[in-house]
């Protein structure tokens, strides 16, 4: 498609120039005016413009792979520049849990495991999804009812793809401040209620409003998810 860009932009310029050209043998009385002169002055330029900006490559959107130090995973400092895919409030997987206090949470993912979810319905190695907590707030401006996110992140959770690294190719990893953190232990309850109850992947795609239709149509949705759709009220 750049090439094809690029032959098109020549061609237009090629033709600018002959006309120009041909211009400058006209006879005394066609000579062309300042204006006219101008015109073509800036024509020119705007279509080498063209043929320059068809010959640049496009920029790298890829978000980096995961980074470890001794083991432990780096916090992506940039995570809220990537996808946004949902919210949730006061989540639990428990029903006996009762919080003491009001929580949402706030699921981000790399633009680049987004863009081959998109195209595949399943997550490709190095994903990175980030789950950040704030803490609600009802009491606040001109708020009356309901809830609002405070400004101060109470925690951040972070589910890594690396099938080179992790056994079960996904590891869980909970950030306190912003220092790197170390991988949770594998007989964490996360690591089977995910592998449990996941949508895709072992992931909770249930939970993605813009990722479970694309799942259901690609039609990798997982056995254990659809099972326990059948489950609800």
């Amino acid at each position: 498609m750049r090439r094809d860009a690029e032959n098109d932009a020549r061609g237009r310029l090629r033709a600018a120039n002959d006309a120009a050209a041909a211009a400058n043998v006209l006879s005394p009385a066609a000579t062309p005016t300042h204006d006219e002169g101008m015109r073509k002055h800036f024509l020119l330029l705007a279509l080498a413009a063209l043929a320059c900006a068809s010959a640049t490559p496009a920029a790298d959107t890829a978000a980096p792979a995961p980074s470890f130090i001794d083991g432990k995973l780096e916090l992506p400092q940039d995570y809220r520049q990537w996808v946004y895919l949902t919210s949730g409030f006061d989540m639990s997987y428990s029903a006996a849990r009762t919080p003491d206090m009001h929580m949402f949470d706030n699921v981000f993912v790399d633009p680049t495991s987004w863009r081959a979810f998109q195209a595949t319905g399943t997550w490709p190695d190095k994903t990175m999804l980030v789950l950040e907590a704030r803490n609600a707030r009802s009491r606040g401006s001109i708020n009356k009812g309901g809830q609002f996110q405070d400004i101060d992140v109470m925690g951040i959770e972070v589910h890594v793809k690396d099938t080179a690294r992790f056994a079960g190719q996904w590891g869980f990893f909970a950030f306190n401040d912003k220092s790197p953190a170390k991988r949770v232990p594998t007989g964490a309850d996360c690591y089977s209620c995910h592998e449990a109850h996941g949508a895709v992947d072992t992931t909770f795609v249930q939970f993605y409003p813009t990722l479970l239709p694309l799942a259901s149509a690609k039609g990798t949705l997982s056995a254990a998810y659809l099972a326990d759709d059948k489950l609800k009220p």
